[in-house]
């Protein structure tokens, strides 16, 4: 049975390497009979990815489009390449942060420790241009989104709005992302309140294994929304804007 998941997870990745195999090569690549060939076929259309087959000359075997989104059989090579990628696009590109960081906890999961290495000092020599984002570390956008995934609680130091530091051991239930900041929405049982957390403001971020039940929690946008719009600033402006209103509210966060 091992092998023959072997062989029918190495036929899909060759699916991926190009868009259409003959019979013969495949059955070179893989070692088997034309008869196989077909049984491994048929195993991979009932796991729901639709195998194409079309006779005759300039006919073939082709992964067709639709049904399940095909694991990804990468090379190590790759698999830093994307890594580096995702961390690139979870701290600079707000539209792809969220869904970026949940790749990168997947990746995280299952990658060899002898690839961390290589991840992190490309990381680490890849810069990017200041923008409008804060800088955050992909590595607590990581530790945050395992204990997320895990139910387990996270602790950090945190640097408030007035300076003073301390440490917090909260549940951490979500990771929003604004246009500029990442923030955490979390239940503080110190103060048995739910509590929004600047990601540029923590240190020493750390997943306990202590798990928790998880609450039901307030919708998580919303909650950071408020937060950020009502929260205390040091200075207090007003503005004359001489444009229209709905020009500036396309423009402006609320």
């Amino acid at each position: 049975m091992a092998e023959t998941t072997e062989r029918v997870l190495r036929l899909l990745g060759l699916f991926e390497t190009r868009s259409v195999w003959t019979g013969p090569e495949l059955v070179e690549l893989l070692g088997v009979t034309t008869r196989t060939l077909r049984r491994d076929v048929e195993r991979l259309r009932e796991l729901g990815y639709p195998v194409e087959a079309t006779p005759g000359v300039g006919g073939g075997y082709r992964l067709g489009s639709g049904g399940r989104m095909p694991p990804l059989l990468l090379e190590e090579d790759e698999v830093v390449a994307v890594t580096v990628a995702l961390r690139v696009g979870a701290q600079g590109i707000s539209a792809i942060g969220e869904p970026a960081v949940r790749a990168l906890t997947k990746l995280d999961q299952v990658m060899p420790p002898r690839l961390r290495g290589e991840v992190a000092a490309l990381a680490d020599a890849t810069a990017l241009l200041p923008g409008a984002t804060d800088d955050v570390d992909t590595g607590v956008l990581v530790v945050l989104a395992h204990a997320i995934r895990d139910h387990v609680r996270a602790r950090f130091g945190y640097t408030g709005r007035t300076g003073d530091v301390t440490e917090r051991d909260v549940e951490p239930y979500r990771l929003v992302a604004t246009g500029r900041r990442w923030y955490l929405l979390a239940w503080d049982g110190r103060r048995e309140d739910w509590r929004t957390f600047r990601l540029d403001r923590m240190a020493g971020v750390r997943a306990s294994t202590f798990r928790f039940t998880p609450r039901p929690a307030p919708d998580a946008v919303e909650h950071v929304r408020r937060a950020v719009t009502r929260a205390g600033y040091a200075h207090t402006v007003r503005v004359r804007l001489t444009a229209d209103v709905e020009a500036v509210r396309r423009r402006v966060p609320p």
